[in-house]
């Protein structure tokens, strides 16, 4: 490889890297993606969601053999304390016709099917290599050191797809540290069960699929949330809370343990009874939102997915972002390549402003705010999950105790644990940081 030069590299050969490579390659650019696991996918064991449309713009006709498991047809979301929780679904006959909107996926099997497309096309990949540095003429990036024998590659563009804690953009002072406070520690696992079981359980026909969110006391004061969804013969459930709140508690219930605790919830036991468990993984997300997206382009280089920190939490998306981001690079290269350009920085921000103009960054930004609002406020993971699925108790019990003072109890415990001006001041909050 040191003899040849490349018109990209990229590091990485997960759902952002992937998606950059083949849209190169696909229009003939020479293309050379590394990646440090034995296969694309070794590293990642856990389910995931595919958001159709970001496919659709790489691959228009990926559902004609890509590994997917089921396609969504209803969203659950669950406030919870520790007895109960206070919910609302959505489901549609229309998320039952194709083309479908979502699909849950295995990301082993999935990130292996994509690369296999990326090869399809054209670019050469080489796994079981590390990237350790990249190689720089002054500022300008001009390829990589790999940890093998003549390991030194060179192209015009390198593409960072190495993940959350991107170790490459970091040495080559792209970015600082990681902020615990824009990174969650999520913990996954998947259960083994019978379709059929599945399918009954959840009220599901065969292909059809269940996401339930979770939030409440689950994460115990943390800033975090929950999840579970159907697979074809498994079920994927989990956890993650921000990073910064795991470290400022040591003493606090660890992640494997919030797992333990949410399989163990009654309103979850009975959905996931007789799962094997097969696979276990622990892994980051960078949640820190649109103020935590560092520099994305440089000279000679592009960072994509959640190198960049493109993941939006508010509403669980990471996949889409992810593969839109490495599409955008792609096709940022692209131009570059046919207009006669060279790779330097103001060239290459043509990548930064077609983000800009995306869903990604507009999403990123119309939430901005929330993250700090979050941090700052316990008591949306605490007292509002108590207080709301108490009130539901009060409110639907028939006890002989006549409606409006059931109302007026309800309005007291609220007012007892947060008061008026504290209730006003909350929903002020929450309106101003989605706005």
């Amino acid at each position: 490889m040191s003899s040849e030069k490349f018109d990209a590299i990229v590091v990485g050969a997960g759902p952002s890297g992937n998606a950059a490579a083949y849209t190169m390659a696909k229009a003939g650019l020479k293309v050379l993606q590394i990646e440090r696991g034995e296969y694309p996918g070794s590293k990642n064991v856990q389910g995931a969601i595919l958001y159709s449309n970001a496919l659709e713009q790489i691959i228009p006709d990926f559902r004609e053999d890509a590994p997917l498991e089921r396609h969504i047809i209803e969203q659950r979301m669950w406030m919870m304390d520790d007895e109960s929780f206070v919910g609302t679904h959505y489901r549609s006959d229309d998320y039952n016709k194709p083309p479908y909107n979502r699909y849950t996926i295995i990301r082993a099997q999935f990130d292996k099917w994509f690369s296999s497309k990326v090869r399809e096309a054209g670019a050469l990949l080489i796994c079981e290599t590390t990237v350790e540095e990249l190689l720089l003429d002054g500022e300008q990036v001009i390829g990589v050191r790999c940890d093998r024998l003549g390991g030194e590659v060179y192209a015009d563009v390198v593409v960072l797809a190495d993940g959350v804690n991107s170790t490459l953009a970091r040495k080559a002072g792209f970015h600082g540290e990681l902020d615990a406070g824009n990174v969650a520690l999520a913990v996954k696992e998947i259960l083994f069960l019978p379709e059929d079981v599945i399918q009954q359980r959840f009220n599901i026909k065969e292909d059809e699929g269940v996401v339930i969110e979770l939030m409440g006391k689950v994460t115990e004061g943390m800033v975090g949330t929950g999840f579970l969804y159907t697979n074809k013969e498994s079920l994927t459930i989990g956890v993650g809370c921000m990073l910064s709140d795991f470290k400022a508690n040591p003493l606090r219930t660890k992640p494997y343990e919030l797992l333990e605790k949410l399989k163990k919830h009654p309103s979850i036991a009975p959905m996931i009874e007789g799962g094997e468990m097969k696979e276990y993984c622990a892994h980051l997300i960078p949640e820190g939102g649109f103020n935590a997206v560092p520099r994305i382009y440089g000279a000679g280089w592009l960072i994509v997915g959640d190198s960049g920190g493109f993941v939006n939490a508010v509403h669980r998306e990471g996949s889409n972002l992810a593969m839109t981001s490495g599409r955008l690079a792609g096709e940022t290269v692209i131009a570059m390549k046919a207009a006669g350009k060279e790779p330097s920085a103001a060239n290459l921000k043509l990548y930064k402003d077609k983000m800009d103009e995306s869903f990604v960054m507009k999403d990123l930004k119309k939430y901005r705010k929330l993250p700090e609002v979050l941090h700052s406020s316990p008591q949306f993971f605490t007292a509002y999950p108590e207080l709301v699925n108490r009130a539901a108790k009060t409110f639907f019990t028939v006890d002989g105790v006549d409606k409006h003072s059931k109302e007026k109890e309800i309005l007291g415990s609220f007012r007892s644990k947060r008061s008026l001006t504290g209730l006003v001041g909350d929903a002020f909050k929450i309106w101003r940081a989605s706005r």
